[in-house]
């Protein structure tokens, strides 16, 4: 359980499951380099498996006086008939109940976007946190028919139906330990959430980057990008700030060199 404080806040990692990537790591990155992957190789070792990439899904709870937000929701219990190559069973629930996180006392989930190994624990029939309010951009709402039926019939729905799903439209805040920037192009309404206290930001990045290939190189395209271009403007405006990054899929949740 690793867990990073800014400010008042406190930020845990949590590890829903480790599986390998569907298809040779090359196919992903048709433009990298061998010197772009020795370098993401030497940046992030635990990445890499016999020359093939390996993928942690991770989500990150938010702690503060203002309560508990959970950003993602992992790959879920089983495998996803829209996401088999995400096949492993989730560990999320575990992982909360050792970071002494009841899913009751949840206020707020963040969907950085609604791909299935990001959505997994976010609804079962109804929705997993009860008394969360789940945020996702407008736009992603609105391209809802690029996720297959399983977003729209096992989240979106049961959320919309409990009134449980807010909506918006660009950049928020949550609250007065964290916001959200909107960051599309991996999907087109891809957002990313910012923890901020004096000079130290975190920043929860989804799938703004996937592999650290694209810390290497933020000009890097990653093959299932929605607009690859839109998500190189996106990717390169975050890192400008510096952050502290609190990755999905690296190795290890946060990377702070580059």
């Amino acid at each position: 359980m690793l867990s990073r404080a800014v400010g008042a806040a406190t930020i845990v990692a949590l590890d829903d499951g480790t599986a390998p990537y569907f298809r040779p790591r090359r196919d992903a990155f048709p433009t990298a380099t061998d010197e772009h992957w020795q370098r993401a190789d030497q940046l992030d070792p635990a990445a890499v498996d016999d020359g093939e990439w390996r993928l942690r899904f991770h989500c990150f709870a938010i702690r503060s006086d203002a309560g508990v937000t959970l950003v993602d929701a992992g790959i879920g219990p089983a495998a996803d008939a829209d996401g088999a190559w995400s096949a492993v069973p989730g560990q999320l629930p575990d992982e909360l109940a050792a970071a002494g996180i009841d899913p009751a006392e949840v206020d707020t989930v963040v969907l950085t976007h609604l791909h299935s190994d990001h959505i997994g624990w976010a609804a079962l029939d109804e929705p997993y946190f009860g008394n969360a309010m789940y945020v996702l951009q407008q736009a992603e709402w609105a391209a809802l028919d690029k996720f297959g039926p399983a977003a729209r019939s096992r989240v979106v729905e049961p959320l919309q139906a409990r009134d449980q799903l807010r909506l918006l439209d660009g950049d928020a805040r949550l609250n007065a330990a964290s916001r959200i920037v909107a960051t599309p192009g991996h999907t087109p309404g891809h957002q990313s959430v910012l923890v901020e206290a004096g000079d130290t930001t975190v920043a929860i990045t989804g799938d703004l980057l996937v592999h650290a290939i694209q810390l290497v190189d933020p000009d890097l395209a990653y093959l299932y990008e929605d607009d690859p271009a839109l998500a190189r403007e996106s990717r390169i405006r975050l890192l400008q700030g510096n952050p502290v990054l609190a990755t999905s899929h690296l190795g290890k949740p946060y990377v702070e060199t580059w």
